[in-house]
Order: C-alpha cells, then sequence, then structure tokens
C-alpha cells in the first residue's frame, strides 16, 4: 500500500535541520541499511552516478571532522554521519564503466549501448574539467534530498551540513589523489529533546508564491 498525501506531508512536516541529536539513540541496522539503499537508488543524470558516500563511523575521526565543520555538534552526536563526495572529473573511463555496468544488468549487450555512450561522451567532451566537477556537485544534491526524504517516512531526523571546509575533510578521509572531492554531509539520528528547533513552526513562502501553473 502507497502511503497517503497525509502521511507524505505528514513526514515532510516532521523533518527539519535537527541541532541537538540525542547521542544515546542510535538507528537501527536494518532501517540503516534501508537509508543506504536509497542512496544507491538515487537517480543522476544518464544514470553515471558521480559520487561516492562514505558513512563515517570512526569516532575519532568524526572529532577530527567536527574541528573542521565549524564546531558542530551533530558531526559527533548523531547516530550516523554520511559525506557525499563527487568525481572530480568525468572520464572515459567513468563513461565506459557505466555502460558496462547497465549493459551487465539489463543483459543487453554493449554494441546495443553504444549510440547512448556516445551521447553521453559528447557531452562530456564539451566540457572542461570544473564545469564537470560542478556539474558532478549540482548532482549530488539529488542523492541528499533522496536521503532527507526518506529518512522523514521512516522518522528518522537530519541535518545537512554544508558548513564543512572540504579541503579538510578530503585530508581527514584520505581522499587526496582518489578522484573525489568532499562537497557536504549529512547528520542522522534522533532529535534530543532539549532541541528546542523542533518546536519552531516551519516558515515556508505560500504556494501561491512558489508555484505557478501554466
Amino acid at each position: 500500500m502507497p502511503i497517503s498525501p497525509k502521511e507524505l506531508l505528514e513526514s515532510l512536516n516532521f523533518r527539519y535541520a535537527t541541532k541537538v541529536f540525542d547521542p544515546t539513540r542510535k538507528i537501527e541496522a536494518d532501517t540503516w541499511a534501508a537509508l543506504e539503499a536509497s542512496l544507491v537508488l538515487t537517480p543522476s543524470s544518464f544514470g553515471l552516478q558521480p559520487w561516492r558516500f562514505i558513512v563515517v563511523k570512526s569516532s575519532e575521526i568524526r572529532d577530527k571532522l567536527k574541528a573542521s565543520s565549524w564546531g558542530q555538534g551533530q558531526v559527533t552526536d548523531a547516530s550516523h554521519l554520511i559525506v557525499f563526495t563527487v568525481r572530480t572529473d568525468l572520464s572515459q573511463q567513468d563513461i565506459d564503466a557505466w555502460i558496462r555496468r547497465l549493459s551487465d544488468v539489463q543483459d543487453t549487450p554493449l554494441e546495443n549501448l553504444a549510440g547512448y555512450a556516445g551521447m553521453i561522451s559528447s557531452f562530456s567532451a564539451n566540457m572542461s574539467q570544473s564545469e564537470k566537477q560542478a556539474w558532478n556537485t549540482r548532482q549530488v544534491y539529488i542523492a541528499l534530498g533522496q536521503l532527507m526524504t526518506a529518512a522523514a517516512v521512516m522518522k528518522i531526523d537530519t541535518c545537512p551540513l554544508e558548513g564543512i571546509s572540504p579541503g579538510d575533510y578530503n585530508e581527514i578521509l584520505g581522499l587526496k589523489d582518489s578522484g573525489y572531492t568532499a562537497v557536504v554531509a549529512c547528520a542522522l539520528g534522533y532529535r534530543s529533546s532539549d532541541d528546542s528547533h523542533a518546536k519552531a513552526k516551519k516558515a515556508r513562502f505560500t504556494a501561491e508564491t512558489l508555484i505557478k501553473h501554466v
């Protein structure tokens, strides 16, 4: 049974950028597995998935990341922390790897995908390396949004964290020369009863302001 429109909106209204997590509450393993699966299922342009999601389990590493996150407590207090990284380029090897994966999963001969592969290659060839990284970065925010929505449906709290030092994160996580760079992080867990932001009304412009029907 699909969730009802009412249940969907209740879940979205439940979500807020949690400022204070309860460090004693942990996300159950099966729930976490579903959240990881939601990341894998994230859509991307051409299906290329130009990202890698780093689940930071080490408390020592999370302490270091907190120092490079303006001291935000969510980094260490939340049950889980994910760092979203993207490819710094989009090479022909990246494209070929995706086409091979597509061929294997959908049992389609590589030659049948040659036209699709050529279209992706032509698209990529028209961008500089910096443009490719910027494009990849825009893609990864789709994954962040999908993760937060999936979490909200399961009543898991989240806080997206852009207040980080990507350079420091890259060094701490050993991303130098990996072909990936940190972009944004997300803390997940359960809100603390001490978080006054949980009771604040959600402020948005009206639908009439934001949505136009033509």
